[in-house]
């Protein structure tokens, strides 16, 4: 553009336009060519790991109830956000959501790191008459969710559609899914099997305080209560992950 002059540029709409174009384009190449020699945009984050079949039966009631209308999943690295809610969000956290529960308004507080933050028991009132543990809230209360059975009877379908957009479960993870699904919410079960698959992390209990039945708020509550512990973040380092590139 050096030998053209502001003025000229200015009274030339078809010059400013075609100028505006070849900006645009050169920085849009810049941008995009660079990601072709990327194997993946993610940076790889020990600990990240798929949901188990119950975590995945509650993910879906999350969405169904439709939560992610008050509550993001996502902690920005603004300094209000981390030191309300913890360390900000990782990309590789919700490389297993489909769709992702990031959201853009907050009525209610972020749950981006919720999992372990209150006691299944607090989630249980919480769930039943939101105002009994938090007096200002506006949520809605949930008591059904208690009271209905969980259905299972497509939580393999559900892995197997996971498993065609890039989730890792294996054919083992998929034929065990109703399995793994009562071990992890019955107190008493074999949950060998479910640890060997994803982990001796998983939580193992009865979460809605009703051992004899699995519930939606079983289902509920273990998702919840995992949302952001698949991170340590006394052990993250992130300079470390992006060489593992």
């Amino acid at each position: 553009m050096a030998g053209f002059s502001h003025k000229t540029i200015e009274k030339n709409s078809i010059l400013l336009l075609v100028l505006v174009l070849v900006v645009v384009s050169i920085g849009g190449i810049v941008e995009i060519i660079p990601l072709f020699w990327i194997k993946s945009t993610i940076e790889k984050v020990e600990g990240i790991r798929p949901y188990t079949p119950l975590e995945l039966a509650g993910r879906n009631i999350y969405i169904r109830e439709g939560c992610y209308n008050c509550h993001s999943q996502m902690i920005r690295s603004l300094r209000s956000d981390v030191e309300r809610y913890g360390h900000y969000s990782l990309a590789a956290e919700s490389l297993y959501d489909h769709p992702f529960q990031w959201g853009s308004k907050r009525t209610g507080p972020d749950l981006a790191r919720v999992g372990g933050k209150y006691s299944d028991e607090w989630h249980r009132l919480h769930m039943a008459d939101p105002r009994a543990v938090v007096p200002e809230s506006v949520m809605p209360g949930y008591p059904f969710l208690a009271e209905t059975e969980l259905d299972t009877r497509t939580i393999a379908l559900v892995m197997q559609a996971n498993a065609r957009v890039g989730v890792p479960y294996s054919e083992e993870m998929i034929a065990n899914a109703l399995a793994d699904l009562k071990a992890q919410a019955t107190p008493d079960a074999d949950a060998s099997g479910l640890l060997a698959r994803y982990g001796d992390k998983v939580p193992v209990r009865d979460f809605d305080g009703d051992p004899k039945h699995v519930t939606e708020l079983d289902a509920l509550i273990a998702y919840l209560q995992v949302l952001g512990t698949f991170v340590d973040f006394d052990l993250y380092d992130p300079k470390r992950d992006d060489n593992d590139r």
